[in-house]
């Protein structure tokens, strides 16, 4: 199995943190099914020409935060969804966006009633 996983040089976080956002987002997306197995850590680390070491990082933070299960001599697998933890991880996202926002129209003088109403019209958009 072959991920599309892009890393960055320039953009400032570490390597497995990359690795483990962009596997959280296809998991959350639907694109990575329960039960689904993933790259042996040789095999991704071989594919993203990075070290095995950063590979094993990043599947222990992903198994850690509950998104993947590991068998030994199996491999990892996507766990079940639990459907609380994929909301945390959205709702953490979407918190990160609005905390930018927020700072952007801080400093472009934008007041609290403005934001509302943006942020109000733009969901009610479709």
């Amino acid at each position: 199995m072959k991920m599309n996983i892009l890393i960055s040089n320039t953009s400032g976080k570490p390597i497995y943190e990359q690795i483990t956002e962009q596997i959280k987002q296809a998991i959350m997306r639907g694109q990575l099914k329960p039960g689904e197995p993933l790259p042996s850590m040789r095999l991704l680390a071989k594919e993203l020409r990075i070290s095995v070491i950063t590979t094993k990082r990043a599947y222990e933070e992903l198994e850690r935060d509950g998104f993947i299960c590991s068998q030994v001599g199996k491999g990892s697998f996507v766990a079940d969804t639990n459907h609380e933890l994929v909301r945390e991880e959205q709702l953490k996202e979407i918190e990160g966006l609005l905390e930018k926002a927020v700072g952007k129209s801080k400093i472009s003088g934008v007041e609290l009633d403005e934001l509302t109403e943006m942020l109000k019209m733009l969901y009610e958009e479709e």
